[in-house]
């Protein structure tokens, strides 16, 4: 299975976040949304969580 990557530093936000969170997609998604919530103050939603999953990269392991 490939590992999924939600990386902060790609999205702009106020307190400049550099968390990258790298697992399987269920717990990068899981992690991502906790993390929004009490850092970046969004609502948990099922909104939230699918546009977390949608932006979700396959993670690029080094040759």
């Amino acid at each position: 299975m490939t590992r999924k990557v939600a990386d902060c530093r790609k999205y702009p936000s106020e307190s400049g976040c550099t968390l990258s969170i790298a697992g399987e997609e269920d717990e990068v998604v899981r992690a991502a949304t906790e993390h929004a919530v009490s850092v970046h103050g969004h609502d948990d939603s099922p909104e939230l969580r699918q546009q977390i999953r949608g932006l979700l990269e396959d993670e690029r392991v080094p040759a």
